[in-house]
């Protein structure tokens, strides 16, 4: 058995234009001073991370984890969620996902995704030079709009969306083959991959593409009231990447699961910091290590409710503690002897 790693904290909820926000090695300095031992870092963010020159200069990746080295932190995973969210974008989100990519390209789907693919490439090579073999991303969506069955979808037409979903990131996933690096998908409302039953149609049409793996978060389960313990033993050969983040469901005789087009803070389903939700993280923990699940734990912190900073200073101790580190010997062995053949059919009474 394998115990996994962590605490590990995604810095794109914290990244900012103010000290000690505003660079990686000041957010890294502070993260470490809440007990933090891993960054997952956004890709998508100047401030924290050069894709490019990642991607071209093993030296600055040296550097990189050289810094961090010296704070006891290392890298777990690098994110880019944006860069994946815009390999496959429906048209009617093609003004707000245009914010997301380089004025360059704006108001120009084909050159948009064109861009987000070659920054997926990039990630994958640059995943490689911080010696990594993981990433987290999103697949994207163009079949969204469809989610719900009414007016009632022509036949063919999920079908068709994710043939070209996987059209369009098979290529992308051969280079991190060639890199040896997983593309964690996070299942994610908003992604035509957003449960496990989507998970598997992207899956069968890439024909099972073996770096096609899983970013686990059971908060968009809870919100979408799926069992988030099942997943994992369903998919836990999948899962390569872990983001721990709470949320809450609670009902009432005005919403449910859609919530009713409300802000994060009136809706019934909503985002917590960890511990304030209704997530059964010790089953979690429990059934990833069962599993030999060893990467990392990362703190995703999103909550309609607390400041960030307490989140992030809960969040490291929370996830601490609830790492299995899991044991080399049964509980039973002191009352354990040795195989005798002879001695078992006695009790079996073979002779």
């Amino acid at each position: 058995m394998k115990t996994m790693k962590g605490p590990g904290l995604f810095l794109a909820q914290f990244a900012g234009d103010a000290a000690p926000f505003n660079s990686l090695e000041a957010i890294a300095t502070w993260a470490a001073g809440l007990g933090y031992r891993g960054l997952q870092i956004p890709t998508f963010d100047g401030r924290m991370f050069d894709l490019e020159k990642a991607a071209s200069s093993r030296g600055y990746c040296d550097d990189l984890k050289g810094m961090l080295a010296d704070k006891g932190l290392e890298v777990t995973e690098l994110s880019t969620h944006l860069q994946g969210q815009l390999v496959a974008v429906h048209p009617a989100f093609n003004e707000a996902f245009d914010a997301f990519a380089p004025e360059a390209v704006h108001g120009n789907a084909a050159a948009r995704t064109e861009w987000a693919i070659d920054q997926m490439k990039k990630a994958a090579v640059a995943s490689k030079h911080l010696g990594l073999t993981a990433s987290v991303s999103f697949p994207g969506a163009l079949a969204w709009p469809y989610v719900y069955p009414w007016p009632q979808r022509p036949a063919g037409l999920v079908e068709t969306a994710f043939e070209e979903l996987a059209k369009r990131w098979k290529p992308i996933l051969d280079v991190y083959e060639d890199n040896g690096v997983d593309v964690c998908f996070e299942i994610h409302p908003g992604e035509d991959v957003f449960d496990g039953a989507t998970f598997e149609m992207f899956l069968d049409a890439l024909g099972g593409h073996s770096r096609c793996c899983i970013n686990y978060d059971p908060s968009h389960f809870v919100l979408q009231q799926l069992d988030y313990l099942a997943f994992i033993d369903i998919y836990h050969e999948r899962i390569k990447a872990f983001h721990v983040k709470d949320a809450e469901f609670n009902p009432d005789g005005r919403q449910g699961v859609y919530s009713g087009y409300q802000p994060w803070v009136n809706r019934a389903g909503r985002f917590r910091s960890l511990g304030d939700g209704q997530v059964d993280f010790a089953g979690i923990f429990s059934k990833l290590a069962a599993y030999d699940y060893d990467s990392w734990a990362v703190l995703e912190w999103e909550c309609a409710l607390k400041h960030p900073e307490d989140g992030a200073a809960e969040g490291a101790p929370f996830i601490a503690d609830h790492i299995i580190r899991v044991t080399e010997h049964a509980f039973d062995d002191f009352a354990g002897a040795e195989t005798d053949a002879a001695k078992n059919r006695r009790m079996l009474g073979l002779s």
